[in-house]
């Protein structure tokens, strides 16, 4: 398969920095979470709202907004397509799996997102 995307990342990585296809997808829709909703300058509606929601009891009001929250920026890339999102409560915030399946090649794949209140982070499991 040839490489269709080309992307570089600084972050966790030791020397190489170029990150390709799959690995450049996952890091671009990571940072995009990373982003609180309202930080990024002039573009209010970019990020997630999830930063907000981990003081939140996980109510199914709540998931509602956290799940189309997330399909909402799985949708702005169209590298991606969601199928699934599974969310559990954490003493420190919040879990999350996508289900995610990535276009045109239809390779499934599925992401923990950890968002953890204390240390104000997002890991990848």
């Amino acid at each position: 398969m040839a490489i269709r995307y080309k992307g570089f990342s600084t972050i966790d990585q030791s020397k190489k920095f170029r990150l390709t296809d799959l690995d450049l997808v996952k890091r671009d829709l990571l940072n995009h979470f990373a982003i609180r909703k309202g930080e990024k300058l002039m573009n209010p509606n970019f990020g997630s709202i999830i930063w907000s929601m981990l003081f939140e009891p996980l109510t199914a009001d709540v998931k509602a907004l956290i799940v189309e929250d997330i399909k909402r920026i799985v949708n702005y890339d169209p590298r991606l397509r969601v199928d699934n999102v599974l969310i559990d409560q954490l003493d420190i915030g919040f879990q999350i799996q996508l289900e995610l399946v990535f276009l045109p090649e239809n390779l499934s794949d599925v992401l923990l997102l950890k968002f953890d209140r204390e240390l104000n982070s997002l890991s990848l499991s």
